[in-house]
């Protein structure tokens, strides 16, 4: 999360390239090149020991004479000379290079390692090696080997490959689409996804970012970047290697389940980032939100002049989800007014195959004043009855109409079919800054992209149901069980301890009890089968993980007698199947009736890239071979709980039909949400199964499960699982604290569903508090407001609520947000008008200055109004520096460095 000295790279006055060269056909003269014909108009310096001159610019022999402080250097040099080339530009001050060259190899003693070691002590920051190079259309700088230099635009490119960077250029340039900016990442050794996106999200110049991924390497990082720009501007990836094979082996269900490309599909679903499979469907992409700002709504018109053509629209549609408009009365009866009898009075709007110009732009203006329509699709197939030109004119003519009167205008695609006719027709839609496409299949997906992305916001910022109060789970206990099995060299728990672990998260699960022998089996049997009318008997084994598929299952056992022989027969088969097994017995269980149930599996699988992923999906014993499952990275609350549910096949069996009832679809949620907390608190868990979890109206219960532990040497940033990639809820920070009325006060890091309790603490506070805080007395407290506040990234900011314990009334909250670069961060409070006077605001306060401390921050900083004495006052009792500033004397900043002790 680092954008230090990114500013030299993407605003740079001053370059040297380093490899520099005279033949046109080297990489160091093709960069030479690029960057006179993109007009880089900042200082330009060659370095190249065989020449005095290139190009009549005089070449230096070596970065040693440079000048110092150069903002960036291009290097494109032998690969031995890099790390001695980068250790002389860092000692000069320069702040950025972008190295060109590749066979630097990798890992200790490498010639990347050797560079990376000269740069970090002064900062300077590395893109590459083996890559592309960088582009800045805007600032002329084509610091790239690529074929030709892009336009200037407002759509970011971020590629670890060149070849991607190159195609895109080609392409984007045939249709008169710009960059913002365009980077080849290579081997990404220090400049990486999470420092550029941070980037590309805070440039005013960039609309939305496109992204092509090989691997992410910090996915901590990377995910962080990623949410924080979503929800900024889109973020359109595609990701390639999507069918690789896994490279080992999983010993559970789960692990076997999780892919590695569902598991980055599952990444990319939660970041908020619109994936497609393809370059044709990233070029669609980039047509779109090149032309197009993000809308809100789904619900798509289709006008058109081919029926055939609006059907395939439709259907398309419908594919990716979208939603075709329902016309209402009032826009059917305006149609009639300007169409001929003939047209399809429904949406599509076929508006027949001799439609002509003025017949396009009479049914467009009637669905651009429909208020149920959010996007329109325009479509023409050609026809010897009407010019498509003259029409593709028409429609061009009426979108600009209505951006004239209206703003923002109602997005219009469009699609002319055919060959040169339709060629003809680009620099029309282009001139309009209407997306163009040459299928029905391309426009319905530059639409859903836009589409797709108002969804994911909309998802992002979505206000979860608070979780059940009494759900408190007992983490010591479970912690001991853990620590109890692994003292004793266990890799899988026992029944026993899967019980404890499951009790201790409020999992209902199935009574099981263990015996050593079959005499012992029966016992148990028939003690059970006084309330019970049959049993299960399986087999015991910390080497047999999938018991029926040795036949160490028996089911229905409804008598001593029959409980007794079915252990002997499970241990004889399970010998039989795996003679090295080491077998301690069997398991005797009640059997459950449930007529109604649907069996699902709910478990936890560690992924080498993002960690602990959580699973659900269709469970039994035909588990793999469905394969109906999704995947969803922790922590969850009930949304998104709900949300991973809803990606499944079985989701649909989950609600009532025929004579079955609707299976507890909250149960099964809050389940998944504490499995996911499991794998917060215990990191130790590398692998966990549940499968079968009975689901119906009654609730959920865990029949059977497996749970795989593995010593964990040390715990993340604020005492969590280290192997998360999105920090989970950061439960340590929980404080009680006393106020100067000897009243408590429950203090906690905010959680996403906190926003109703926001909504009504801002109903409590005074016009003249709510304008101390946000310098106006009426900010907008709308939903997405409201999100911002309460949903945050832990990674990046912190905030905590002050409540009563008795009835979780919200008091007062605080809140900082550090900066890209986790050096400084910016503070804010509020406490209710009613309750000042009290100390509440001083105990917040000198809470945030502990977590800021604690979380690495150096320096806080805040604005404040100069009325605002108090707030004033206690900054200066806590030691802030007032800064004011002569071009805004009303607000004071104010600043408190914490590499000292706060003052209590």
């Amino acid at each position: 999360m680092s954008i230090h000295n990114l500013d030299s790279l993407f605003r740079a006055r001053s370059l040297a390239v380093v490899g520099a060269s005279a033949d046109p056909s080297a990489v160091g003269g093709i960069i030479v090149r690029n960057l006179a014909e993109a007009g880089f108009a900042g200082e330009l310096h060659l370095v190249n020991p065989k020449y005095d001159e290139i190009g009549g610019r005089p070449c230096h022999r070596g970065v040693a004479t440079l000048p110092d402080g150069i903002d960036c250097a291009v290097v494109s040099i032998p690969a031995p000379a890099v790390p001695s080339t980068i250790e002389t530009l860092a000692k000069k001050v320069c702040r950025s290079a972008v190295v060109i060259t590749a066979g630097l190899g990798s890992g200790p003693g490498s010639l990347k390692q050797a560079m990376l070691d000269a740069a970090r002590p002064l900062g300077t920051r590395i893109v590459g090696p083996n890559c592309l190079g960088v582009a800045v259309p805007g600032t002329g700088m084509n610091a790239t080997f690529a074929q030709s230099s892009p336009m200037k635009g407002d759509l970011a490119l971020i590629s670890q490959s060149g070849a991607i960077v190159t195609t895109l250029i080609d392409w984007a340039n045939d249709r008169r689409i710009g960059f913002s900016g365009m980077v080849s990442l290579g081997d990404m050794a220090e400049v990486d996804f999470g420092d550029l996106l941070d980037w590309f999200a805070l440039d005013p110049n960039t609309r939305a970012i496109l992204l092509y991924v090989e691997a992410i390497t910090r996915p901590k990082k990377f995910m962080s970047a990623a949410r924080a720009a979503a929800r900024s501007k889109p973020v359109v990836v595609i990701k390639s290697g999507r069918h690789a094979a896994a490279a080992k082996a999983a010993a559970s269900h789960t692990g076997a389940l999780a892919g590695v490309d569902e598991v980055y599909d599952a990444a990319f679903r939660r970041a908020g980032l619109l994936r497609v499979d393809d370059l044709d469907e990233l070029f669609d992409a980039a047509e779109t939100l090149s032309r197009v700002k993000p809308f809100r709504g789904d619900r798509v018109s289709v006008l058109t002049n081919g029926g055939g053509i609006g059907v395939i629209a439709v259907d398309r549609l419908l594919d990716e989800r979208g939603t075709l408009s329902p016309l209402s009365p009032d826009t059917i009866a305006a149609l009639d007014a300007v169409l001929p009898p003939t047209w399809s009075r429904g949406n599509p709007v076929d508006i027949v195959g001799d439609a002509g110009p003025d017949r396009y732009a009479a049914a467009l203006e009637v669905l651009l004043n429909d208020k149920s329509t959010d996007a329109i699709l325009v479509m023409n197939c050609p026809t010897a009855l009407a010019s498509s030109s003259a029409a593709a004119e028409a429609v061009a003519e009426t979108v600009r109409e209505q951006g004239r009167h209206v703003w923002p205008r109602k997005p219009v695609f469009a699609a002319w079919l055919g060959g040169q006719a339709a060629d003809a027709t680009r620099p029309v839609f282009e001139a309009a800054g209407v997306p163009h496409f040459a299928s029905p299949t391309a426009a319905v997906r530059g639409v859903t992209h836009l589409v797709r992305y108002s969804s994911a916001l909309e998802a992002l910022m979505q206000t979860p149901p608070s979780l059940p109060r009494e759900f408190t789970p007992n983490v010591e206990a479970a912690r001991s069980v853990i620590a109890e099995a692994l003292s004793r060299g266990q890799s899988w728990l026992s029944s026993r301890q899967r019980r404890r672990i499951f009790e201790a998260y409020h999992v209902p699960v199935i009574g099981i009890e263990g015996a050593d022998t079959p005499e012992q089996a029966g016992d148990i049997a028939a003690r059970l089968l006084r309330e019970h009318e049959a049993v299960a008997v399986k087999i015991r084994s910390p080497d047999i993980q999938h018991k029926s598929d040795v036949g160490g299952v028996r089911l229905g056992m409804t008598s001593r007698a029959a409980a007794e022989q079915a252990a002997r027969d499970v241990i004889d088969a399970a010998r039989a199947a795996v003679p090295t097994a080491h077998i301690e017995g069997v398991t005797v269980e009640p059997m459950v009736e449930r007529p109604a149930a649907r069996e699902l599996i709910v478990g936890l699988t560690d992924d080498e890239t993002f960690g602990p992923m959580v699973l659900f999906g269709a469970g039994g014993i035909a588990v793999e071979t469905l394969r109906d499952k999704a995947l969803a990275l922790p922590p969850l609350d009930l949304t998104l709980a709900r949300d991973l549910i809803a990606q499944t096949r079985i989701s649909r069996l989950l609600n009532a039909y025929r004579n079955q009832p609707a299976a507890d679809l909250d149960g099964i949620a809050l389940t998944l949400v504490k499995i996911a907390q499991m794998t917060a608190d215990l990191p130790e868990i590398r692998e966990l199964d549940i499968n079968p979890l009975l689901a119906d109206e009654h609730g959920v219960l865990a029949l059977d499960s497996r749970i795989r532990v593995e010593a964990e040497t040390h715990r993340g940033r604020h005492g969590v699982n280290p192997r998360f990639s999105i920090s989970p809820y950061p439960s340590e920070w929980e404080r009680e604290i006393v106020l100067s009325d000897a009243s408590a006060v429950e203090v906690r890091p905010v959680r996403p569903e906190d926003e109703p309790l926001f909504e009504e603490f801002f109903s409590r506070v005074s016009p003249e508090d709510m304008r101390l805080r946000f310098f106006t007395p009426h900010p907008d407290l709308s939903h997405r407001f409201l999100a911002r506040l309460t949903q945050i990234d832990y990674a990046r900011a912190m905030a905590f609520v002050a409540l009563t314990p008795a009835t979780g009334e919200m008091l007062g909250a605080v809140r900082i947000h550090a900066d890209a670069d986790h050096v400084s961060g910016e503070y804010a409070i509020m406490v209710r008008s009613d309750l000042k006077g009290k100390g509440l605001g001083w105990e917040l306060m000198k809470l945030i200055i502990d977590y800021a401390r604690a979380d690495g921050i150096k320096e806080i900083t805040g604005d404040v109004l100069r009325q605002n004495e108090t707030m004033l006052a206690m900054c200066r009792e806590l030691g802030f520096a007032e800064i004011h500033s002569r071009e805004d004397p009303g607000v004071v900043q104010v600043r408190l460095r914490l590499d000292r002790p706060a003052r209590d």
